[in-house]
């Protein structure tokens, strides 16, 4: 697995991040990266409140919208609402959520996730973009979409 970083402000995504990869074996030495991560997740609220990034990555995933100051990286994934993005949310049924990924990503891995819809299970309470995220961390770290569980945030 590899090295990860996630900006935010108490959403979350970290741990719902920590704890689907857990229920696969992965454990928490494999996540932590502080200078140049192969992946950086933001979270929304780091974003709207302009926290402190590291200068570059290997693949960003970023809330839409954030413009110019996202990190130096290889590649970039958006997320969240607008159709734009490169995953967003195509509708809500209760306490399922269904994402959509607009177009073809590539995991940190280098393996190929195709566009697709599929549902994610949200815990009550859970906040919709920051389990959109978790999400999409999941996805980019090479976890099949049929394989995310519960997300809680």
């Amino acid at each position: 697995m590899e090295l990860f970083q996630v900006i935010e402000d108490k959403e979350g995504i970290e741990q719902a991040i920590l704890c689907a990869l857990s229920s696969r074996g992965a454990g928490r030495k494999t996540h932590i990266s502080q200078q140049h991560p192969a992946l950086l997740v933001v979270s929304p609220r780091a974003a709207t409140r302009g926290m402190k990034l590291p200068r570059q990555c290997r693949t960003a995933l970023l809330p839409g919208g954030m413009g110019g100051v996202a990190p130096r990286a290889a590649s970039a994934v958006s997320y969240g609402v607008s159709p734009r993005d490169s995953l967003t949310i195509s509708s809500r049924e209760g306490d399922t959520l269904w994402a959509a990924l607009q177009r073809e990503l590539v995991t940190v891995d280098g393996q190929l996730v195709e566009r697709q819809e599929f549902p994610l299970t949200l815990e009550p309470g859970a906040e919709e973009l920051p389990a959109l995220a978790a999400a999409g961390a999941l996805l980019l770290l090479g976890v099949p979409p049929e394989e995310l569980g519960p997300l809680s945030s």
